[in-house]
């Protein structure tokens, strides 16, 4: 990515650039956006679907350019460092439909006071992206520990979550590693996304549609899961013969296992 001198337009009107939801698409509307001359302060990023429409603003379309979110990536790692991409890439996967312009703001400073800038907490900036960061991050690691597989037959494994964040390209290679010889699939019902491993492959993402042909890995991915498959069998048992009856602490216990991870979690399912 290329870091021109900015002229600063005379024109008072902003322009939006409107991307996907994916951090290839934020990072590709952070490359149209400062390679445009208009100013950074003349630009903004938003969402598509996730905005409304001013009269005082142009509106320009962004498509997900894979080789323009990789030369933002590049950048951020090599002239920056990894520490503040990762946190831009964590930000993007957050849910707050005002971050994509978090992260175009984040990155014009860090171009700005270099690496360090993952330290200067006191500026809004910074912060914003830093509690994003932190947000993705504590969730990923929840759902590393809480995800749950089920047997879906023809010796495929299936697991169900409901994430705020979009957690799945953090989760998987974890998973990969643990189960290389295993077919696995792992569906977000939040996005209708789906990760899928063949055994010994390596894992892709799969849009999930009721119209795709039943050959496709992504066709109907909540298969009738067996109410009593040996995986859940185990995760009930292991639940309840670690239980101390007269110790049970349902406060504590949600302090440490949110209610709403449950919903997918074997053992609390009848």
């Amino acid at each position: 990515m290329t870091i021109p001198h900015h002229e600063h337009s005379s024109d008072s009107m902003k322009t939006i650039f409107l991307c996907e939801d994916t951090p290839d698409g934020i990072f590709a509307a952070v490359y149209d956006a400062w390679n445009s001359g208009l100013g950074h302060q003349n630009v903004a990023l938003e969402i598509n679907g996730c905005f409304n429409y001013s009269l005082f603003a142009r509106y320009r379309s962004v498509s997900t350019d894979y080789e323009k979110s990789f030369k933002v990536a590049r950048s951020l790692q090599n002239k920056l460092s990894r520490q503040v991409f990762a946190m831009a890439y964590y930000a993007a996967l957050s849910e707050p439909p005002a971050k994509a312009d978090a992260v175009y703001r984040f990155l014009v400073l860090a171009f700005r006071h270099g690496p360090e800038i993952v330290s200067m907490l006191g500026l809004p900036e910074v912060q914003t992206v830093f509690a994003l960061w932190r947000r993705v991050s504590n969730e990923a690691h929840y759902f590393r520990e809480f995800i749950r597989f089920s047997d879906a037959g023809s010796g495929i494994l299936f697991g169900t979550i409901h994430p705020k964040s979009n957690v799945l390209p953090l989760v998987a290679p974890l998973f990969s590693d643990r189960m290389p010889s295993e077919t696995w699939a792992l569906l977000d019902e939040t996005r209708n996304l789906a990760v899928f491993h063949p055994a010994g492959q390596e894992w892709f993402f799969t849009p999930v549609s009721e119209d795709q042909p039943a050959s496709f890995p992504g066709h109907r991915l909540s298969p009738d899961i067996k109410s009593e498959d040996q995986y859940r069998s185990m995760w009930k048992v292991f639940h309840k013969t670690i239980a101390i009856k007269e110790r049970v602490n349902p406060r504590c216990q949600r302090n440490h296992l949110p209610l709403w991870y449950r919903k997918n979690m074997t053992e609390f399912m009848d």
